[in-house]
C-alpha cells in the first residue's frame, strides 16, 4: 500500500518513495528537531514527538523499511528572539536555578527521556548533544566562508548572505508573505533583512558559560547551524524526512535549507519536510518561556495517564490545530478506559505481523476489509482520527481476528496499552458525593434540570461520575 505524506516543500500530498528505493541509501533517514533543555518539556512540545513517533512506527513497523532516526538536544547557549529580550535561554535559566548550564542540561535531558518513556515514544537511534558537535558546526561554517556565502560584522556576528541563495525562502513562500523588518531580528549592519547568524562573537565585557575559543575571538554558535551540522554527520548530505513544528518553516528550516544546500551542494537537502500544527491552550500557543506550564508530571498528579494524552493527540490530525482543555483530556481518558475494558474481555488469535502475510491468514473478506481500512488510514498521511474511528466502529462486533489486528496495531503504532490488565479498585463513595447525588435526584424529580446539571458538574469535578439508571443512579 502506498504511503501518502504531506510535503511542506511542495505543499501537497505525495507518495513516499524513500531514497533507498532510488539506490542512494540503505535506510530511511529521519531527523527531528530539538528540545532546548532549559526547562521541562510541556504538552505542546510533546505533541511533536508523538507525531514523529507515529511517523517512525509507520515506516518501520507498517512499511517495514530499515530506519535511522536522529534527534538533536540543544544544550548549548545561543541568542534567540523568542521573548527573552536577547537573553540566552540556557544561561538565563541556569542562573535562576543556581546551576551550571551543563547541570541544567543534564537535568532536563533526563526529564525529557522520562516523558518520552511515559508517552511510549521510541528513542531515536541517535540523540546528539549540540555541545558535543561544535567542531562539526565550525567545519561547516568554514566551508560556507570558503564559498563566499558569508560576511562579518566586526565584534558582532558571522552572517549568511541570503542574497547569494537563488531560491532562499522557497519552503516558506517568503515573497508571497511580503516579509517585513519586524519579522526578523533587526540589525542595522546586516546586508539583508533575511540574513542570519552562523556564529556570534562574545562581548568583551561579558563572561558566558557557553562560549568557545577560536583563533580570532571568543564565540558561540547561532541558532540554526547545529541542525545542519548534526543531521549531515549522521544522515549524510541528503536524507528522507525532516520533522518539527510549523512555526519553524519561515525562519529556522528556511535557514537550515539555505546553509546546508550551499555547503554540500545537494538539492533537495531533504526529500520530504513534514510539519505538525500547534497544540493551543486557551487558543494561544504555549511557550516554555512562560512561567506556568502543563507538563506530563502535572497531568499525572491530576490522575491522568500520559497515554490519555497520547490518545488525545491522536484524536486530531497532526496537521490540524488541537485546542487543549481538561474536558477533552477526560474524554480521551474515558475512551481509552472503555476500549481497555472491552478488549480485555475478548480473545484473539496469534498471527504473523506482516501486512501481506496477515492478509493471507485472515479467513474472511470482512476482516481483511477491517485491516485494509486501518492501514489505509495510517498510510493516508497518518490519519489517526480515521484510524480511531475505524477501531471504535469495528470493535462493536469483534471476532478473534479483529481483536488480534487491534492488539497488533496497539503494539506497533497506537501504543496505548489497550490490552494491559487493569485491576478495578473498590473506592468508598464519600458522604459529600452521595449527598450531591441525592440533591441531583431531587432536582430532577422537581424538573429543575439546570440545578441537576450543576450538581452533576460538581460531582465530575471531584473525579466521580454519576450515571442515570432506570431505578435511580449509579456513582462510579
Amino acid at each position: 500500500m502506498e504511503f501518502k505524506v504531506y510535503n511542506s516543500m511542495t505543499h501537497q500530498k505525495e507518495t513516499f518513495v524513500p531514497l533507498m528505493d532510488e539506490w542512494k541509501k540503505d535506510f530511511v533517514g529521519i531527523y527531528t528537531c530539538w528540545p532546548t533543555v532549559y526547562r521541562n518539556p510541556h504538552i505542546w512540545n510533546m505533541r511533536a514527538y508523538v507525531f514523529a513517533d507515529t511517523l517512525w512506527c509507520t515506516i518501520r513497523n507498517i512499511l517495514w523499511y530499515p530506519t535511522k532516526h536522529v534527534m538533536n538536544l540543544t544544550d548549548v547557549g545561543h541568542l534567540t528572539d523568542d521573548g527573552d529580550e536577547w537573553e540566552d535561554k540556557m544561561e538565563k535559566w541556569a542562573k535562576r536555578e543556581n546551576k551550571t548550564v551543563r547541570e541544567l542540561a543534564d537535568m532536563y535531558i533526563a526529564k525529557f527521556y522520562e516523558y518520552m518513556d511515559a508517552l511510549h515514544i521510541h528513542k531515536p537511534d541517535i540523540m546528539c548533544r549540540a555541545t558535543e558537535h561544535i567542531q562539526d558546526q565550525i567545519d561547516m561554517i568554514k566551508i560556507l566562508q570558503e564559498k563566499s556565502y558569508t560576511y562579518e560584522i566586526p565584534d558582532d556576528w558571522i552572517y549568511m548572505d541570503t542574497s547569494k541563495v537563488a531560491d532562499y525562502g522557497e519552503l516558506a513562500n517568503l515573497e508571497k508573505q511580503n516579509l517585513k523588518a519586524g519579522a526578523r531580528i533587526q540589525n542595522d549592519n546586516k546586508r539583508n533583512i533575511t540574513d542570519f547568524a552562523l556564529w556570534k562573537f562574545s562581548p568583551k565585557w561579558e563572561k558566558r558559560q557557553m562560549e568557545r575559543d577560536s583563533p580570532r575571538w571568543i564565540w558561540f554558535p547561532g541558532r540554526h547551524i547545529e541542525c545542519s551540522a548534526m543531521s549531515s554527520k549522521y544522515l549524510w548530505h541528503q536524507f528522507d524526512i525532516h520533522t518539527w513544528w510549523v512555526d519553524h518553516i519561515p525562519i529556522h528550516h528556511t535557514n537550515e535549507i539555505a546553509q546546508s544546500e550551499c555547503t554540500f551542494g545537494e538539492k533537495p537537502r531533504v526529500k520530504y519536510r513534514m510539519h505538525n500544527q500547534f497544540l493551543n491552550l486557551w487558543w494561544k500557543k504555549l511557550s516554555k518561556s512562560t512561567w506556568w506550564l502543563i507538563t506530563v508530571d502535572w497531568l499525572q498528579k491530576e490522575w491522568f495517564s500520559a497515554l490519555d494524552l497520547r490518545l488525545l493527540y491522536m484524536t486530531a490530525h497532526y496537521r490540524s490545530f488541537l485546542d487543549f482543555n481538561m474536558d477533552l483530556l477526560k474524554q480521551a481518558q474515558t475512551q481509552r478506559k472503555n476500549l481497555n475494558k472491552k478488549l480485555n474481555n475478548l480473545e484473539y488469535v496469534e498471527l504473523f505481523w506482516d501486512y501481506n502475510k496477515v492478509k493471507d491468514q485472515l479467513k474472511t473478506d470482512e476482516w481483511k476489509e477491517f485491516l485494509d481500512k486501518c492501514v489505509w488510514a495510517i498510510c493516508d498521511d497518518l490519519n489517526t482520527p480515521k484510524l480511531l474511528a475505524e477501531i471504535n466502529t469495528w470493535v462493536r462486533t469483534p471476532t478473534p481476528e479483529i481483536v488480534w489486528v487491534i492488539h497488533r496495531l496497539d503494539q506497533v503504532f497506537l501504543k496505548l496499552d489497550l490490552f494491559e490488565k487493569v485491576e478495578e479498585e473498590t473506592v468508598e463513595i464519600p458522604a459529600e458525593i452521595r449527598e450531591l447525588a441525592q440533591q441531583r435526584l431531587q432536582a430532577k424529580t422537581e424538573k429543575n434540570y439546570a440545578l441537576a446539571d450543576e450538581l452533576r458538574n460538581k460531582i465530575t469535578e471531584m473525579w466521580f461520575t454519576i450515571k442515570d439508571i432506570p431505578w435511580g443512579y449509579e456513582i462510579v
